[in-house]
Parts: structure tokens; C-alpha cells; sequence
């Protein structure tokens, strides 16, 4: 399950989580904003392939293009040179809360009395129809049924009688969940992260401006620098000219709620989030699980892709004790399967994994195998997966899995399953292993996750494999106080 695969939508099956979005903020100097806000986008794709959209500023009036579709098929040559201006913000859409049409597709923009506003969110509200329910009786009017809109009136509401960052940090304390948000307020861009960075967000240099962005990729594909994370509370503030920028800690909470997913699966391998680069987070996932589960096979491999890091790691780990494993790739991928595949019998549906993953034969035949891939789902890829080796000839399958089980829902920005489709929310892991067919099985521990990623179980949102939240979901456990935050201090410029 790679998320650092920009066919993204072309190799995902129903089996796996689905990306959440990805967002962009872009102040320049001397140039248009829309080509590299563009750019940035194509970098962020594996984040969502459902809708794309830019809103730039000229000084003057606000421009804006979304579409439904991947970044390509979203934009040409037209539509962004009609795209003026030297600020701009954009988006990558995976919906996990709203419609899949047009009208939830984002940057998502209102006009009002004090002027022009575009949004760009990633994450998941918790109290979006509660939010919604208050802003219409108010006389707010909603086009769409996400929660974008709902984050974008409240702010548009609070800009009226407040600066910005006033208004900000108002809108702050009434949103419950995760967000990182890029926003446009006329010519200024900001960016904005929720009071626990559920959801990553960091600051990159260019030339002749300044960058947010979810992933650090996103900074490298424009020749950028990184500066740093955007810290969970912050909200950064970009010169209209590219600069400089503006910071204000607006909250300081005593603990985080880093998604530790983002880092497993979601993330490009090559960008680094919250100070740690994602390739060698999971290379260490993989060291830890050798160290918790290691067995002794004639090859260890991955499922390809998102598996490869965690096997590296996993071999490397093997092989610094003296054992004798081969790190060897044993599935080659098919990268043109879609989701629109038919497959309308089950004869069909069970041909469909051969159709994207097929065994290289002399690496499996007549040996025994360990499998790692960095999660379990429902469980229906791994027990196509083991029977697929199993018939290529292997001797013995095991399988090693880079992360906890997966046993309750998230409600934060990714669409994982429901519990009642998550293989692990009711069974045991002998009785998961008894379901995928394997020899043996072994998932990555809760602490090993921590200490990877240089972390306290306290500053990760480790909701989806403890079943306890670190915001308050109706009927869930949590983990930590989910109190109103207090109002920090603001932060240097240049920190």
C-alpha cells in the first residue's frame, strides 16, 4: 500500500486505506503563483486523486479553478494562465467527509463584506454539523455538505469584526478534530495547525518566497528549503510580497496527536514529517519488527510498495545478528489496474490480485517466505497474497506486519473501514492468521511504534489501533484531557 506512488487511485484496492488531502500555500516575489502551487500539487497526489483546485490573488480580485480528477486532468495551459497573482493556495481532494462531486471539491471560496476568502483543509471536524446547524440559523447559506465549508464561514463570520489573527484563533477554539489548513485572505496567505498537529504541515524557503505545504516533497519539487514543521497551534502568516512571514503560537498544548499513519503509510518515503524523514522511520519500523518477531526464512520480502522500507529494514536488522535472510522483491506490480475494474463474479474478484501483484517464481519456489506489508485492513489482500505464494511454490508463508493492528475506526481524515470491516476489531492474532492462511503472523507493538519515531505514546493519535481518541468523539474513549485549550504566546519570524 504505497502512498508515495503518484498513480495513487491506479494500484489502491478496497482492502486499503484511502489518502486523506493535501494542501498548498504559495507567497512570491516577482512571479505567478499558479505554476508552482501546481507543481507542489503534483508533488502531494498521492494525498488524493478525486479533485483538484488553486485559488491565486492578483492585489485586486481573487481567481479560482477546481475540477474533479487528477492534477493533470484538472488543469492546462488556460486555466493557469488565467490563474494571476503571486499568492495562491491549492488542494488535493480524498473525501473522507462530504460528497464526491464538485461541490465539496476545494480550495473552497466565499466572498463578504471584508473581502475575499479561499480554503484549503486537510483532516476531519468532529462537530461539523453541530458547527453547521449554529452558522445557518445565523443565516450562513452551505452549497455543500463537507466540512471545509463550515471552517470557512466561521472564519469569514469571525473576519468581520476581528484582525486576522484574532479571527483565527476565535474559529480555532470552536473547531473540534484535526485540520491543517492553507488559506487565503485576499493577497495574504496562512497556514494554519490544529492545536494537537494531527495532520502534518510544514514551511519551506524558495528564491524569491516562502511555501506551506503538507509534505516536505511539496518543498523540494520547487527548489525550496525546508524550514521547519508548522507547530501544532501555529499559524504562519506569509507576506503578500514573499519576504517573510509572520508566526503566532495561538495554542500550546502540553501533548500532541501526531497521526503515526502518516509516517506507516500515507507520506511520500522522501518527505520528512515532524523532524523525521518518513524513508527511515519506516526502515526503523521495519529493525523493530525483526527485533520483536524475527523469524529465520530463506527470503523476507515486500508487498510492494509501501512494504519495502519496512523489509529493508527488517533484512538489514537480520542480517547485523548473523541470520541468513535474502531480501529479495517477490511480487511485481501491475500499476494500470483501476478501481473501475469489472469484476462482476467471484472467480473474477479472486483473478483480480493476480492482475495487480504476480510472484516472481525462482524467488519463492521451494522456499520458505516472510511477507511485510505495513498494515492489515479487512484482510483480503493478505489472503490472496499468501495463497498467491503458496501456489507460486513457497514452502512456508509468514507475515510481518510494520504497524499494531488495526482495530477501530479513524475519525480524523482517513478512510480506514468501519469496525465492523476491520478484520482485527473482533479477533484475535492467531485467528487473523487462521483467516489469512499464514504460518505465522506478527504485527509491530504500540512502544516500538513510539520509540521508531522518536515519540511518547502520549503525542501520537494512535486512535485506530488502541480504540481510545485524543478528541472527544461521542460515543469513544479518550485518551488524554480534550479541555479548551489555552491561548499561547506569539512566536518569532524567524525561529
Amino acid at each position: 500500500m504505497q502512498a508515495g506512488n503518484v498513480d495513487g487511485e491506479a494500484t489502491r484496492s478496497d482492502d486499503e486505506p484511502r489518502e486523506k488531502c493535501g494542501v498548498v500555500g504559495v507567497s512570491l516575489s516577482d512571479r505567478d503563483a499558479a505554476r508552482p502551487v501546481y507543481y507542489a500539487l503534483y508533488a502531494l497526489q498521492h494525498r488524493g486523486q478525486d479533485s483538484a483546485g488553486i485559488v491565486t490573488h492578483d492585489g485586486f480580485q481573487q481567481h479560482d479553478h477546481v475540477e474533479m480528477g487528477l492534477v493533470g486532468d484538472a488543469f492546462d495551459e488556460g486555466d493557469l494562465a488565467e490563474l494571476a497573482g503571486s499568492t495562491g493556495i491549492g488542494h488535493v481532494r480524498y473525501p473522507t467527509a462530504g460528497s464526491v462531486d464538485k461541490s465539496c471539491a476545494q480550495p473552497f471560496s466565499v466572498s463578504f463584506n471584508s473581502g475575499s476568502l479561499g480554503l484549503s483543509h486537510n483532516g476531519n471536524l468532529v462537530n461539523a454539523a453541530g458547527l453547521r446547524d449554529e452558522l445557518a440559523r445565523l443565516g450562513h447559506a452551505f452549497t455543500s455538505d463537507g466540512d471545509t465549508e463550515v471552517i470557512a464561514h466561521s472564519l469569514a463570520r469571525n473576519l468581520l469584526d476581528a484582525d486576522l489573527s484574532s479571527a483565527v484563533e476565535q474559529t480555532m477554539r470552536r473547531l473540534h478534530g484535526s485540520y491543517s489548513l492553507t488559506v487565503m485572505y485576499d493577497d495574504r496567505v496562512l497556514g494554519v495547525r490544529d492545536p494537537r498537529g494531527n495532520r502534518p504541515l510544514v514551511l519551506g524557503e524558495l528564491d524569491d518566497g516562502y511555501v506551506l505545504a503538507s509534505e516536505s516533497a511539496a518543498v523540494d519539487v520547487l527548489d525550496g528549503e525546508l524550514v521547519r514543521d508548522v507547530r501544532p497551534g501555529e499559524a504562519i502568516v506569509l507576506d503578500a510580497d514573499g519576504q517573510g512571514y509572520e508566526s503566532v503560537r495561538l495554542f500550546d498544548l502540553e501533548t500532541t496527536a501526531h497521526c503515526f499513519f502518516e509516517h506507516v503509510y500515507f507520506a511520500r518515503p522522501d518527505s520528512v514529517i515532524d523532524g523525521t524523514l518518513v524513508y527511515e522511520a519506516r526502515r526503523e519500523l521495519g529493525r523493530a519488527l525483526w527485533r520483536e518477531s524475527g523469524i529465520d526464512t530463506d527470503v523476507v520480502m515486500p508487498v510492494p510498495d509501501s512494504g519495502r522500507a519496512f523489509a529493508s529494514g527488517y533484512a538489514d536488522a537480520a542480517s547485523e545478528t548473523g541470520a541468513d535472510v535474502e531480501f529479495a522483491e517477490g511480487l511485481m506490480k501491475n500499476r494500470y489496474v483501476g478501481r473501475t475494474f469489472i469484476m462482476p463474479t467471484q472467480d473474477e474478484r479472486e483473478r483480480a490480485v493476480r492482475l495487480k501483484l504476480n510472484p516472481i517464481r525462482s524467488t519463492v519456489e521451494g522456499r520458505t517466505v516472510t511477507l511485510i506489508d505495513d498494515s492489515i485492513v479487512r484482510g483480503t489482500t493478505s489472503t490472496q497474497l499468501v495463497e498467491l505464494l503458496r501456489d507460486a511454490g513457497a514452502e512456508s508463508v509468514h507475515v510481518r506486519i510494520g504497524a499494531p493492528a488495526i482495530v477501530a475506526p479513524c475519525y480524523f481524515g482517513i478512510d480506514m473501514a468501519t469496525r465492523e470491516e476491520l478484520i482485527a476489531a473482533d479477533r484475535t492474532t492467531e485467528e487473523i492468521r487462521e483467516t489469512v492462511g499464514a504460518d505465522s503472523l506478527s504485527y509491530l507493538s504500540v512502544d516500538a511504534v513510539a520509540d521508531a519515531l522518536d515519540e511518547t505514546r502520549d503525542d501520537l493519535c494512535l486512535g485506530c489501533v488502541t480504540g481510545e481518541y485524543p478528541y472527544d468523539v461521542d460515543g469513544e474513549a479518550t485518551d488524554r484531557d480534550v479541555s479548551r485549550p489555552t491561548v499561547g504566546e506569539p512566536a518569532e519570524a524567524d525561529d
